[in-house]
């Protein structure tokens, strides 16, 4: 099983979506030791926005023109498409800013989600042209945004299942640590509740061949 980490927050390994995520990775590779986990780090300038070239060949009608643009983000692109279609799941590791997703996993999407390349639009809607695979997102929150407690919008779930199930990836499940700005001692209570649920879930998928997935939401 290869694994796709990536990694979304400005403050990388001591983020708290980072540390969610790697308890993610580390269930994968208990039921699976020989997988093999590659990391993305986009924060940090690390990925670069689309350019000129990329957003002149999104907007032709004619596949040609996109090969026309090899370079720039159009390189960069293929290569982050690429390493979705080489994994068996992906891992994203992500805060949450201003109620949605950060402007670099933004930007990843952008790169991932392209015309006739990852998806085809037709007159009944898109349709993806990945195939579906597992897609774990880690979640960090100042505040509350799940359940009767939620005391703020949450427009990060419904952006990421609407534009990655665009490209065929619609197998999405979310953990969250939310209240990360709350006193120490209620942060210690989410994170043991955020355990608790990481393994209950993968306590059920015990005899669930890894290749496979139970699709139970989260």
């Amino acid at each position: 099983m290869k694994i796709l980490h990536v990694i979304c927050s400005p403050r990388a390994r001591d983020s708290e979506s980072y540390a969610l995520s790697r308890k993610i990775i580390g269930y994968l590779l208990k039921r699976d030791s020989s997988a093999t986990v590659v990391n993305r780090v986009i924060a940090g300038g690390a990925l670069l926005h689309i350019d000129d070239s990329y957003a002149t060949a999104l907007g032709a009608t004619q596949e040609s023109l996109a090969e026309t643009c090899p370079n720039g983000s159009m390189s960069q692109s293929e290569e982050l498409i690429q390493e979705i279609e080489r994994s068996d799941c992906v891992v994203i590791a992500t805060p949450m800013h201003n109620f949605t997703v950060p402007s670099t996993l933004k930007a990843w999407i952008d790169h991932v989600v392209r015309v006739r390349r990852t998806f085809r639009a037709t007159p009944d809607g898109y349709v993806g042209l990945l195939r579906d695979r597992p897609v774990f997102v880690a979640v960090s929150s100042g505040g509350r945004f799940l359940g009767p407690r939620a005391r703020q919008p949450d427009f990060l779930t419904p952006y990421l299942r609407a534009s990655l199930g665009t490209i065929g990836l619609r197998d999405l499940i979310f953990f969250a640590v939310e209240g990360t700005a709350l006193a120490p001692d209620a942060l210690a209570g989410i994170r043991a509740r955020t355990d608790q649920a990481l393994h209950s879930y993968f306590s059920q998928l015990d005899g669930v061949p890894a290749h496979r997935h139970a699709p139970i939401a989260v």
